[in-house]
């Protein structure tokens, strides 16, 4: 439109670039102030904590990401292991299915006896 190539390739000018690095930065601060809040009104009183400062509230937000979140795996772990999972299935006999669902099966009917139980 206007005179410009619809199949030109798009760069990312720096200022963009810039731009999105600082709202990653005070998104991530921001989270760190919720955390902090949160922290604040509700642990303290519940469970006799001391109350956190700003950095303490933004390194256990980074210590959470680090313990719980993993490092550089990313979304795409998620899909290669589920395309792993996917394939592996299909290369399998029919016995060898069977026995698996035999194995689930087994597996959530104990699951759902320890839940009724108050497990």
């Amino acid at each position: 439109m206007f005179g410009k190539n619809k199949y030109r390739r798009h760069r990312f000018h720096p200022l963009k670039i810039l731009f999105f690095i600082f709202l990653f930065i005070g998104f991530i601060l921001l989270l760190g102030w919720v955390v902090m809040y949160l922290w604040n009104q509700i642990l303290p009183e519940t469970i006799g904590v001391k109350p956190l400062t700003y950095w303490k509230a933004v390194g256990l937000l980074i210590l959470s990401k680090i313990l719980f979140g993993g490092l550089g795996k990313g979304r795409g772990w998620g899909k290669s292991r589920k395309e792993h999972w996917k394939s592996r299935w299909k290369n399998m006999s029919s016995e060898e299915r069977e026995r698996i669902k035999a194995r689930w099966k087994y597996r959530c009917e104990k699951r759902k006896n320890n839940e009724d139980k108050g497990f």
